[in-house]
């Protein structure tokens, strides 16, 4: 079954939440929390404005986003569990940057030495 959002809404895959905390502890499934950071799936047309115009959505499919704790509405596609939720309730989106190039040390100036005076 294919589904596609309507308006101004998104559909969400929630990324995976961590196995193990920093120091190599297990989380039980009981203590984690849902991860607030997922891949947008699929998007609607927009949403309307006044004069009737499609307002078209800055989310595209494969964005990578971070929403709200409880945002969105749990919803289950093909055996997999999905979120729908409004454009607004993406606090934003995550985009992979490049590395920063490594700064060349600062060369330090020689200092000369003081001109010998001739007697």
């Amino acid at each position: 079954m294919k589904f596609r959002p309507l308006h101004d809404r998104v559909l969400v895959r929630r990324l995976a939440s961590e196995e193990k905390t920093a120091g190599g502890i297990i989380i039980p499934d009981t203590a984690k929390e849902k991860p607030s950071e997922g891949i947008i799936v699929a998007t609607g047309n927009g949403s309307k404005a006044e004069d009737g115009t499609v307002v078209p959505l800055d989310l595209k499919a494969g964005d990578s986003v971070l929403f709200g704790k409880w945002g969105g509405t749990e919803v289950s596609i093909n055996g997999e569990e999905l979120l729908i939720m409004k454009e607004s309730d993406i606090l934003g989106v995550i985009e992979k940057s490049k590395p920063a190039p490594k700064a060349k040390a600062p060369v330090k100036a020689k200092a000369k030495a003081p001109a010998k005076k001739k007697k």
